[in-house]
Formats: structure tokens, sequence, C-alpha cells
């Protein structure tokens, strides 16, 4: 052993330590061992900053853009519309539906970028079917893991792997290189998850802080049947309202005095006024649908509510409010406060009566419309207190639209070779810049910086193990100790490594330190470094047995989880992907 291989061992160590225990941010951590690297010898600064214009770096980059425009155009909220409307209040069925799009979808973008689309759409659902979001949230983080071994662009790790591969002298790994092992892999995992898996996850109640912090909070608001709505003489099961907007229909009332039960058959007349409960966003949709209109909004010709310094928030009702005990229409609400109440949240209660006529309580929540300077005046007065702004979105279609077919044509670009990747994906991002769905403000706010810190500092690790012969070294030591047992349980040893290490650390810190030590120790041996390299590609994405990876960070706290149950649930699906892993594997890339 050198000076060089025993300084470059014991940075990793002290590196190891710090990812483990985060006490510093995994980005620094990393930017920290790249300038010490660079300042003690062990890599020259050229090769160390390589790593920030390596092809891995740029196609994550552009993959981030694109992905962030599928956000910023609707095209995820286009996604949730779908599923809801056909899994209804079912959890079987939604939990199927979920665990499958997950895995797709997650192929082709960051399974945390997945996660976070799906749960806020996991959580309302649960709660509209009174199911536990633990139920469904842990499925939901693992199988949209389970398809990181799908594509080239599944996950970050892969391409950090396809990096040092190219590093190491060998070619770079292709699109769906993987996909022979990946999708066995997927359909084992889902198999495993719906049948097994899902229970032995325990059964624990959301908190009503959850459901009200990922806003689906249920709100009573009316909803105005317009004269010329293609809704009049349709009955209330073909009007849509509970299948495409996710409604809960209440009570109708007709002819203002006439009240109507919500059956299926009723049919809508104009002029009718439908009370109905729903999550904030849901609400929100129909002001984008035709034909009808949340009641208050049909008022909206006072000028102060039509002012460019309007706002929409979310208000909670103090305890000396002068509204406390009186109705909105005895408060003369709109006339007197310039301001309109758009729904009406009292938690725990059923409401079937017109909001205008409900007498108002403390602590209940309201959606209020209005001027910025009429609702800041009435929060100094304690009228209310304002929970939160409410960012009022709007779905356009030819823009979901061209988002995705310029999101596919990129990928098609480089899966068919046209381009390289990197240079496709490029041309993916500028061109949601250059038709303006997302602006590059907006796009680069979205970007997670630290990754990509994080990918190109470890990109220049791999190099100083290559440069410094510590690759070279730690291989030899593999191969003395396993001795003569034979490739496969070399192989299963690195797979072991890879998982072990990627439990604490990042999955793509994992890969830069066992990566090379793999691909030397088959070179040493005369076997081929590409079957190793996958296998650790695998391996690496099986971040199951503890909640740090970050899909299972974010449905951790949601989900109320305990660090045993991702070990209850992970062990058994660690284990059946070692197993496909280490039949496949070896198949589709001969050892010899």
């Amino acid at each position: 052993m050198t000076l060089e291989i025993a300084l470059l061992l014991a940075l990793i160590g002290v590196a190891l330590v710090l990812f483990a225990f985060e006490w510093i941010p995994a980005d620094v951590v990393a930017l920290g061992l790249l300038l010490t690297l660079v300042l003690t010898g062990l890599i020259p600064a050229q090769k160390a900053f390589a790593g920030f214009g390596s092809d891995s770096v740029i196609m994550i980059l552009g993959l981030l853009i694109m992905t962030a425009a599928l956000l910023k155009t609707g095209v995820m909220e286009l996604v949730g519309r779908i599923l809801v409307r056909y899994t209804g209040d079912r959890p079987g069925a939604l939990l199927a539906v979920i665990m499958i799009s997950a895995a797709v979808l997650s192929a082709f973008i960051s399974n945390t970028a997945c996660t976070a689309f799906f749960l806020p759409i996991v959580i309302a659902v649960a709660a509209r079917a009174k199911t536990s979001p633990s139920k469904l949230l842990l499925p939901l983080a693992f199988c949209s893991i389970l398809s990181s071994s799908v594509t080239l662009i599944s996950t970050s790790s892969n391409l950090v792997v396809s990096g040092l591969m190219t590093t190491a002298g060998l070619a770079p790994m292709d699109m769906f290189e993987l996909a022979p092992v990946g999708i066995p892999i997927t359909l084992v995992g889902l198999v495993y998850m719906f049948f097994i898996g899902r229970r032995l996850i325990p059964n624990r109640a959301a908190s009503t802080e959850l459901l009200e912090s990922f806003g689906v909070r249920p709100y009573l608001t009316e909803i105005l049947i317009l004269p010329d709505s293609p809704l009049v003489g349709k009955t209330l099961e073909e009007s849509g309202l509970g299948r495409d907007l996710d409604l809960n229909v209440l009570q109708i009332v007709r002819n203002k005095d006439q009240r109507l039960a919500p059956a299926r058959g009723l049919k809508l007349q104009a002029e009718d006024v439908i009370l109905v409960e729903g999550v904030r966003e849901e609400i929100l949709k129909i002001k984008d649908t035709s034909g009808i209109e949340i009641k208050a909004d049909v008022k909206l010709s006072d000028p102060n509510l039509q002012t460019e310094d309007s706002a929409l928030v979310e208000v909670i009702l103090l305890p000396r409010s002068p509204l406390i005990g009186r109705t909105l229409k005895k408060a003369r609400f709109r006339e007197r406060y310039g301001l309109h109440v758009l729904a009406l949240n009292r938690h725990g209660e059923n409401v079937l009566r017109k909001i205008s006529l409900v007498v108002l309580r403390m602590g209940d929540v309201l959606l209020v419309q209005g001027a910025k300077p009429r609702i800041s005046e009435l929060e100094d007065d304690r009228t209310f207190r304002i929970l939160g702004a409410v960012e009022e979105s709007r779905l356009d279609r030819r823009k979901a639209l061209l988002t995705i077919g310029i999101f596919v044509g990129a990928l098609l670009l480089g899966i068919c070779k046209v381009v390289s990747l990197p240079i496709a994906v490029l041309l993916g991002a500028f061109g949601v810049f250059i038709t303006k769905l997302i602006t590059p403000e907006d796009a680069y706010r979205e970007l997670d910086w630290r990754a990509i810190i994080l990918i190109a500092c470890m990109l220049s690790l791999g190099a100083a193990m290559e440069a410094t012969g510590t690759a070279r070294y730690l291989a030899a030591l593999v191969v003395n100790g396993v001795g003569d047992a034979g490739p496969l349980w070399l192989l299963s040893g690195f797979f072991i490594l890879a998982v072990l290490l990627t439990q604490p650390m990042s999955n793509q810190a994992a890969v830069a330190v066992v990566l090379p030590i793999a691909i030397q120790t088959a070179v040493q041996l005369q076997l081929n470094p590409r079957t190793f390299a996958m296998m650790v590609a695998v391996a690496a994405s099986c971040s199951y047995l503890t909640p740090l990876e970050p899909s299972c960070l974010m449905v951790y706290g949601p989900g109320r989880y305990r660090f045993a149950d991702f070990l209850k649930v992970g062990s058994l699906l660690t284990v059946l992907i070692f197993v496909v892993a280490i039949l496949l594997v070896p198949r589709v890339w001969p050892l010899k």
C-alpha cells in the first residue's frame, strides 16, 4: 500500500462516516472531498473538475429542466385526474393503479419526483375512502424505486455508473440496456408489494394536521348550473361532478327553497345550486369547467373583487372575531368587507346548508377571495388569521401536450441514436424554454442543485481511485479474500456491499465507491467488467431497508412509519431482487 492509497482510503472513510450521520449536508461533504483531493495532489485540478462537464451531469441537468416543465404545465395534474377518475374510492384499485403508474413513470423521471407527484393524490383519495395513508404510501415509495433499473435515466445513479464505465474505458450504458433485468425486477416487486408487502404494513391513521398540510382539508362550497350549461338535462351521475372533479355532492337547492337529495338519476336544471364538498384543488378546478361556476364567482362584478391586486387565501376565524355566531348573509360580508367566501371548512362536521346561511364558529376555515389590502385589514383587526395564500393554477391542455411531445421526442432522439443522449435531453430543455412552457427562472428554481454537485464531485472520486491505483489495490484484496469461491460469489459480494452502503449514503456516492473496485476486480480475474458494473447498478437502487432514500423519507412522516417498518417490508423485497439479479445479470452480460 502506497502513501497515496492510504491517504485516499482515509479520506473515503471520513466521507462515509459523514455521509452516514449527515452532520454536514451530503453535497458539502462531496465538495469538501473534491477540494481535499486537489489540495493533497491525489488528482490534478483539470481531472477533478471534469465531472462538472461530464455527460452524466449534463444529462441530469436537461432531464430535471424537462421534469420541471412537466410539473409547471400541469401534465402531472392531468395524470392525477385520470387516476382518481378510474379508481374512485376503492383502496385496492387505487393501490394497484398507483403502484403500476409510479413504476412506469419513474422509469423515465426520478423516483423522488414521481413520489412527490403522487403523494398528495394518495393522501387525498385515502381520506375520501376512509383508508389509512400508511397502507398506500410505502407501496408508492417502493414502487417508484423498483423501476430504477429499467432505463438509463430512471435514476441518477445509473448515469453515474455510465460515467464511471466510460472513465474505466468501457462503452457507456445504453438507454434500455438494463431493461432485461430491470423489467423482471419491477414485475416481481409489484407482485410482492400487492400480495405480501402491503399486508406487513401497519395500519396507522393520518393526523388532521397531515391532511390539512397536504391541502386535503374538505371544504363546502356551492356550484351554480348556468343557463347555457351542457349539464342541463343530464343526471347527476352523467354530470361527472364526482367522477371528473372528485367532488362529493351533498344537496341540490332548486328554485331557492326546494332541497333535493343527491340521487344518481336526478336530472339537473338551469339555476340549480349544488352543495358540494371537496379539497381545495378540486374546488378551484370548477373555475375551469364549462357550464358551472362557484356561486361566489358569479357575483364578482364588484370592482373591489376585480382588482389585479387580488388574492385567494385560507383564513381561520379567531376567538374574538365579529363573525362568530353570525351568518355571512346577516353580517353582509361581501358588501361590508369587499371580499367573498368561496368555500367553508368545519372539521369533523358535515354542513348541509348554503354557505351564506351557516352560523360561523371559532376555528372555521374559509377560502376567501378579494383585494390584498382588504384581507390584510381584517387580519390586523383580528377578524381572522391568514393560514396561507393559495396559488390558482390553470391547466392548459395545449401546453401540457406540447410538453409531453418535447419530452418524448427528446428521448426518442437519444434512443434512436440520432444524436447522443446528453445532446437529446439538452435539445428537450432548450425546447421547453424556447416555446415558453417554463421560464428559465422557474426551471432553475426547481432544479436539485445539491444532487448535481454531489454527482459531479463523486465522479471525480472515481477518477482519483483510478489514478492513484486505489481501485486496483482494493480489487486485489477482494480477489485474495474470495480465493476460489467463484465469480458468482464475487457478484453476490459486490451486490451486498453496494446495498449496505446505499442505505446510509446516497446511491451516487455508493456507486462511486464500489464500482471502480468491482471493475478492477473483474479485470484482474479476466472476467467481464460490464457484468459487475450492471450488478452494482442494480444493487445501488435497492434502498428499501431504511427510510433514508429520498422517496422513502417523503412518505416517512405522512405515513407515520417507523424504521422497523421499512426493514420488515424491505428485507424480503431486497432478497427477491437479489435472486432475480444473480440469475439474470450473468446471462444477459456473460461473465467470460
